[in-house]
């Protein structure tokens, strides 16, 4: 994939000429002024807040470190034959992201969709290449700086999952972690990391943030790499698919295969999911569990054969490809309910998917959406889902999935529809070859680590320790309400 150049903001040159104009304002002021007088005037310049009079991206400007070794980036890309596209290690097919890296990281124009899809945006999107995606979108951003002294934040555009990616499955956890290892030592030696040692830092993944805490070394197989758990890391914040227990990783939406070049495409769409007939009260699309004792999958599709408002779709089954963007949206455009229960994670790209196709989302578990994807969903999850708490198997015996769903009524159900069809644009990241005005996933990813790294600078002024909290685990994340909303 070409490399394209960065344009920065405009605004700077505009910053740049009215400091100038202060600057000498203030010295022909020191010719009527005592040394006291021009010494608070030259402080007033300083302050960063009256930057805010003349310049809409204060508070928002981002420095890309633009200069970081090919190797963590854009060498992966070239050598893509070599990347794993899905999560088992032993298919040939699975070994090659190529395809996939067209369309800046989107992947192929998806050119047939037998009516199920309604325009030319939509893609065959990998969603591990998420992080080749945002950063694509980040080099469209409208407030990038060359200067690192403005930003407010510093994004390291390293793939992180891509190049996890060829290691994964490495017995030697030396060789595994050796080039996490090596980005940290660049990165902390660079002037940048020494104004909040890191703690401006981010970084995204298409990966779980639990590839990157691998926590048992004498395991028999110990799963994923090391790079959340060193010390350089640690002060730096994650976005990532799912977070993890330690509150430095942050949750964004999977991308799904939606990524609209225009305004227009969007209101389309929503205007297209909210009159669609759905003759399926709730649908399952995914594969049972076998080797996951307290998985409830078994449980929700055995439930779901057996109801005549069910439909399900057995993912891997003999002639079923739900890699198929159309094979999957057809059935979720058709459901008022779908179920998103846990896999081998808490969370789903199917979650996305459904709520793309204007479907109302039943999760089991609070790690599933709630305690996740806070900066891309409303706080009150009753709004646009349904939550049935079911910790394991055993949690189902005596609950009936239609019944639950019937209760509710009609009006109810447009309602919560109506919301997740209003959230669409939240979940979606727009081609990054466009300019939308519609804010997308990646803007409000965006503004989530301006806020978070805001914060810890108002620690700071205000003298505390900003590392008090800052990489801690949470071990009350996934914990279950006591009572239902």
């Amino acid at each position: 994939m070409e490399r394209i150049l960065t344009g920065k903001c405009s605004r700077e040159v505009l910053l740049g000429i009215l400091v100038s104009f202060c600057l000498c304002f203030a010295l022909l002021f020191l010719h009527h002024s005592t040394p006291l007088r021009f010494s608070n005037w030259v402080n007033i310049l300083g302050n960063r807040h009256v930057h805010n009079i003349f310049d809409s991206c204060s508070g928002r400007y981002i420095y890309v470190y633009d200069d970081l070794p090919a190797k963590f980036n854009y060498d992966l890309l070239s050598n893509c034959k070599s990347l794993s596209s899905g999560t088992t290690s032993d298919s040939d097919d699975n070994k090659n992201m190529c395809p996939y890296l067209v369309n800046m990281g989107l992947g192929p124009e998806i050119e047939s969709s037998r009516g199920v899809l309604a325009n030319k945006s939509w893609f065959t999107t990998n969603s591990y290449l998420l992080e080749v995606i945002f950063h694509n979108r980040m080099k469209q951003y409208e407030c990038l700086t060359n200067i690192s002294t403005l930003a407010s934040a510093i994004y390291v555009p390293y793939y992180t999952g891509l190049d996890a990616s060829l290691h994964l499955w490495d017995t030697n956890l030396t060789v595994r972690d050796a080039s996490a290892k090596d980005l940290l030592k660049w990165i902390s030696g660079k002037s940048e990391w020494k104004r909040m040692w890191g703690r401006d830092h981010f970084m995204v993944t298409g990966r779980t943030s639990w590839d990157f805490r691998r926590t048992n070394d004498s395991s028999e197989w110990p799963w994923g790499s090391f790079l959340r758990f060193l010390p350089e890391s640690k002060n730096m914040s994650m976005l990532s698919v799912e977070g993890s227990l330690w509150k430095n990783d942050f949750a964004i939406p999977y991308p799904t295969n939606f990524h609209p070049a225009k305004d227009s495409e969007i209101i389309q769409w929503q205007n297209r999911m909210r009159y669609l007939q759905r003759p399926y009260l709730f649908a399952f699309v995914g594969a049972p569990r076998p080797g996951l004792e307290k998985s409830i999958r078994g449980n929700l599709i055995d439930q779901c054969r057996a109801s005549s408002t069910c439909k399900f779709v057995h993912c891997g089954s003999k002639g079923v490809n739900c890699n198929n963007p159309v094979t999957v949206m057809k059935v979720f455009q058709s459901s008022v309910f779908c179920l998103q229960p846990p896999g081998d994670s808490h969370t789903r790209r199917s979650a996305f998917d459904s709520m793309l196709a204007g479907c109302i989302p039943v999760f089991f578990n609070p790690g599933s959406a709630y305690n996740q994807y806070l900066w891309h969903l409303p706080d009150n999850h009753s709004t646009y889902s349904v939550f049935i708490p079911a910790k394991d198997v055993n949690d189902l015996k005596n609950v009936s999935i239609e019944k639950r769903l019937l209760g509710i009524s009609k009006e109810k159900q447009l309602e919560m529809r109506t919301k997740v069809i209003k959230l669409i644009p939240n979940l979606v990241y727009a081609d990054p070859r466009s300019s939308l005005v519609t804010e997308d996933a990646f803007d409000f990813a965006v503004m989530g680590i301006l806020e978070r790294i805001e914060n810890v600078r108002q620690l700071i002024r205000e003298g505390k320790n900003p590392s008090i909290g800052f990489a801690d685990e949470d071990s009350l994340k996934y914990t279950f309400p006591e009572t239902l909303e």
